[in-house]
């Protein structure tokens, strides 16, 4: 056919649109009656909110024990609690907009109030589950009761009602997770607080019973105070790992320039055990380590720090362990660094007043003398000298100090003064 002579009928301009059936006035209108037939309901339970706690709480109370335990020793206050998380939930129902934020301020003091208690977050979303599958339930046996017809539109509502739970289930342990993290940081601060107290010496005796539990040592037993310092290449609990040998008991504390470790190293009645301190492999590769003396019971830990303090102060700069039992010349001169100074200005003064090197070499000649226990011929071969060169510096240094070598107490002033000079000369 020619272009010319088609009918209007058969020109078309684009696809014919197919006609869509019109629902959305239906499905409000579905909406609407899902929303009165929830709250006719909803209304019947808030006037049998009291009968509805019972019952949730009989469920809870069979199926949970962390909650039965809650029942038993507060029933009331359970009770309330539980009475007063439904009501706000079913107000939300009736009325969303107006009761969302107190709802939602309720199962937040519950998460708070629960974690504080120590009720398992498992058992307590439990219960929160169990009352939002009470509260469905209900609404579905009073819409039967009241229309059974009416109880399919109760579908259309089914997700917002659940969609709350969930929402109050998420709520509660975000509460519960945050209040934990709370009490965990006081805890911790409350232990670091006792520990600080017992290695300074200032703890109360009505104290240590909780300091005992919080340490996890027991209050009665032997106790030696590890100090260590540097040597972190992997931070403070490396150096604490390779301090202290595997399966000892030991609570560590973190200080400024010095971590301290509580050792236990036996029950307070030492028979048969030997020295405790000896049995203790201690290193800190590239640190220092100080190990006091064994003290009983933690009300002597301050002691015990002091002692450790001691010990640390005689490590070489190079680093190295040092156990104060066996270098208590060191720690009596240490001690009193006042004393330790006048007694190496007194006995070494003529020597110290020399020319440098000729000091020098007459004071590493005593100091090998004394390491080779008196053996002029030992001393030389570790200073690269014949024996009577070692001997003709030695009558020196008697006739600079008035000391003979050969008389016990000049010796033990003489050493006593060459300790003090190397470890208060820095």
């Amino acid at each position: 056919m020619h272009p010319a002579v088609r009918t209007r009928a058969m020109i078309r301009t684009g696809p014919v649109p197919v006609p869509q059936p019109r629902t959305g006035r239906r499905r409000s209108l579905i909406d609407a009656d899902a929303l009165r037939v929830l709250h006719r309901a909803a209304r019947v339970i808030i006037e049998d909110l009291p009968g509805l706690t019972d019952r949730l709480v009989a469920v809870v109370q069979e199926q949970e024990d962390a909650y039965r335990t809650a029942l038993e020793t507060d029933y009331a206050g359970t009770w309330q609690e539980v009475h007063r998380s439904l009501r706000h939930s079913v107000l939300s129902l009736l009325d969303p907009r107006a009761n969302r934020d107190a709802a939602r301020r309720c199962s937040w003091k519950i998460g708070v109030r629960r974690a504080e208690q120590g009720v398992p977050l498992d058992a307590l979303l439990h219960a929160f589950r169990l009352g939002g599958s009470l509260v469905w339930q209900r609404l579905v046996e009073e819409t039967s009761r009241m229309a059974p017809e009416d109880v399919r539109l109760l579908v259309h509502v089914a997700t917002d009602v659940w969609n709350f739970v969930d929402e109050h289930c998420t709520l509660v342990a975000d509460a519960y997770r945050q209040a934990e993290r709370q009490l965990a940081w006081r805890r911790e601060n409350r232990v670091r607080l006792l520990a600080a107290a017992l290695l300074d010496g200032t703890s109360r005796i009505a104290d240590l019973p909780e300091t005992a539990d919080g340490l996890d040592l027991p209050e009665h037993g032997r106790y030696v105070v590890v100090a260590i310092a540097g040597g972190r290449p992997t931070g403070p609990s490396g150096a604490r790992a390779a301090a202290v040998p595997p399966g000892t008991r030991v609570h560590w504390h973190s200080g400024v320039e010095v971590d301290y470790g509580i050792v236990l190293v036996g029950d307070e009645d030492p028979e048969g055990d030997g020295d405790p301190v000896e049995a203790l492999e201690l290193t800190a590769p590239g640190g220092k380590v100080g190990i006091g003396n064994v003290v009983s019971g933690l009300a002597a830990v301050g002691d015990a720090r002091r002692l450790a303090d001691l010990a640390l102060s005689i490590c070489p700069q190079t680093g190295g362990t040092i156990r104060l039992t066996e270098h208590l010349p060191e720690a009596l001169v240490i001690s009193c660094p006042e004393l330790g100074a006048t007694l190496a200005d007194q006995v070494l003064g003529p020597l110290l007043r020399l020319e440098p090197a000729d000091r020098d070499v007459l004071l590493d000649t005593l100091s090998a003398w004394l390491s080779c226990d008196g053996s002029a011929q030992r001393a030389g071969e570790r200073l690269y000298c014949h024996r009577n060169t070692v001997l003709n510096r030695l009558r020196r240094c008697e006739q600079l100090t008035g000391r003979s070598l050969a008389r016990p107490l000049d010796v033990v002033e003489i050493s006593l003064a060459l300790t003090a000079r190397r470890l208060l000369r820095g």
